[in-house]
């Protein structure tokens, strides 16, 4: 596949829940082991195309997420490569104890692909938001968490989960017309984080789509005033490189963590426990996630700057911290 600038913003104007569907669908005709399962959200996952190209890889086991999850353990026992879809919190909640036995504590490898999480949900609201899933799925042994930060990146996260033989958590966040980050070809390798600006002395953590917002954040910052800020995209919630991101911070005169989730158990929680684990200062560090509350309701793009987490209110914050370090 051609993955340029055109494809890039093709895919951001559909979404990434579209781009889903559609990737899988071209991954399906590669592999004969492969199995896509939904609890009653074929549509919503973007897999109506997958189902109509490839029906007999598609089961629907009705709106029963605990049901899905152990029945995609059951598959993944036999041979098929399943992924299993559904909205974050179902995926992540409703299904937890399912999680924990099949995928963590019995290690099937199955893709739990988690859809609209963060806020982009919008309207649908506090039941539909994805605000505390990282926590708990950080929280299970030896399960991948993948969050890709724009659709380009999503294709190369499914690409490599189909051969990834390890329970693995993908946290979509995102809609349709976000902004795109990637518009080339890149090396994808689980675990390990993408540079989208340089380092530098002072860097930004983040992870999912706002990692597009932080890009226009940093790249405004140094139109304006001439500082440099790296940015590091940690799509790998899960392992993290914690030599690697331990050597960044006490190198850096500043550190920001930039996600999508509350601020309990999500990238800025690992940071913190790497950061104690590590004995590493922590007066430089400064973040900015979701509240600690349920939240108001509206378009995604009106969520993201009510809570600071748009490329101008990013922008703002970094520069109050750099202008007083």
């Amino acid at each position: 596949m051609n993955l340029d600038k055109k494809l890039s913003r093709t895919w951001a104007r559909i979404g990434p829940r579209a781009v889903y569907g559609s990737v899988m669908s071209q991954i399906a005709l590669q592999d004969e082991s492969l199995l896509l399962i939904s609890a009653d959200l074929g549509r919503s996952s973007g897999l109506a195309t997958f189902y109509r190209d490839h029906p007999d890889k598609f089961i629907n086991t009705g709106i029963a997420e605990q049901n899905m999850v152990g029945f995609a353990a059951g598959l993944s026992r036999v041979g098929y490569k399943v992924f299993a879809s559904t909205f974050a919190p179902f995926a992540s909640m409703r299904a937890s104890e399912q999680v924990r036995m099949n995928l963590g504590y019995m290690e099937e490898p199955v893709r739990l692909v988690a859809l609209g999480s963060g806020v982009s949900m919008a309207f649908l609201g506090n039941s539909h938001y994805g605000l505390e899933d990282l926590s708990i799925m950080r929280s299970i042994p030896g399960i991948t968490i993948i969050s890709p930060a724009d659709c380009i990146e999503l294709y190369k996260a499914l690409s490599v989960m189909v051969e990834h033989n390890a329970p693995t958590y993908l946290r979509i966040t995102g809609a349709p017309s976000a902004p795109t980050v990637y518009e080339s070809d890149y090396d994808f390798k689980i675990g390990t984080p993408n540079w989208i600006s340089p380092k530098s002395d002072i860097n930004v953590f983040a992870s999912g789509s706002v990692v597009a917002q932080c890009k226009k954040a940093v790249e405004e910052i140094e139109k304006k005033t001439g500082v440099a800020v790296g940015l590091l995209n940690i799509h790998t919630l899960k392992p993290l490189p914690e030599k690697f991101l331990a050597e960044i911070i006490a190198g850096s005169d500043l550190t920001f963590i930039v996600e999508e989730h509350t601020k309990t158990g999500g990238l800025r929680g690992a940071i913190a426990e790497l950061v104690v684990d590590q004995g590493l200062d922590s007066r430089s560090i400064f973040t900015r996630t979701l509240p600690d509350h349920y939240l108001e309701t509206g378009e995604y793009s009106y969520l993201l700057s009510l809570y600071g987490l748009d490329a101008l209110a990013l922008e703002s914050f970094f520069m109050e911290k750099i202008a007083n370090a």
